[in-house]
């Protein structure tokens, strides 16, 4: 079986330090044979989430299809004022259009959290918010989450992560996900 895991995260800022954390982690799923596929930045410019709307534009359809179709689920969001994005958690709100499905929401898929912030509070906050949101949305966190305070870690131009233990947790993030996705298949 092949494990598809979809990455959901960034912010508008092309190459974002959150973008370039999303990236390790989702090269950890990979480097455990799963697909990947990454939605960040551009791929998450959506109108406001209106269940009284059903149209639905063409990014938002295929972030939609790319979840529907997720063993697991990467999430990171870059830390505003202590929790996730806007841009993060208004792509989150359309998980409410798989309500309906077999597997409604993330129900029985294996969600793996970062967030980055410049400080620690936000960091930590910010991904207490992420697996707070997730259990919302039934799934099921991975146990290792990564808060990473980027005031003191920088990716380099490459993408690669200035810390090796966080770069190690970020792969190791992925490698849960595509673990519980396997087990659960």
């Amino acid at each position: 079986m092949t494990v598809s895991v979809v990455g959901i995260g960034g912010s508008l800022r092309a190459d974002s330090q959150s973008e370039r954390a999303l990236r390790v982690a989702l090269a950890g799923a990979a480097e455990a044979g799963a697909k990947t596929t990454i939605l960040s930045g551009a791929d998450l410019v959506l109108p406001f989430y209106d269940p009284a709307v059903p149209e639905r534009s063409p990014a938002a359809m295929r972030l939609v299809e790319e979840l529907r179709e997720a063993d697991g689920v990467v999430l990171v969001s870059p830390g505003y004022h202590g929790t996730v994005s806007g841009l993060v958690k208004n792509a989150l709100d359309y998980v409410e259009d798989l309500r309906g499905d077999a597997r409604p929401y993330l129900h029985g898929r294996a969600v793996g959290c970062v967030a980055t912030a410049s400080g620690w509070q936000a960091s930590v906050t910010t991904l207490t918010a992420l697996r707070s949101v997730v259990h919302s949305l039934r799934g099921w966190p991975t146990p290792l989450g990564v808060a990473v305070n980027s005031a003191e870690l920088l990716f380099d131009e490459s993408g690669e992560c200035g810390d090796p233990q966080v770069s190690t947790n970020l792969r190791t993030i992925g490698l849960q996900v595509v673990e519980f996705a396997l087990a659960h298949s």
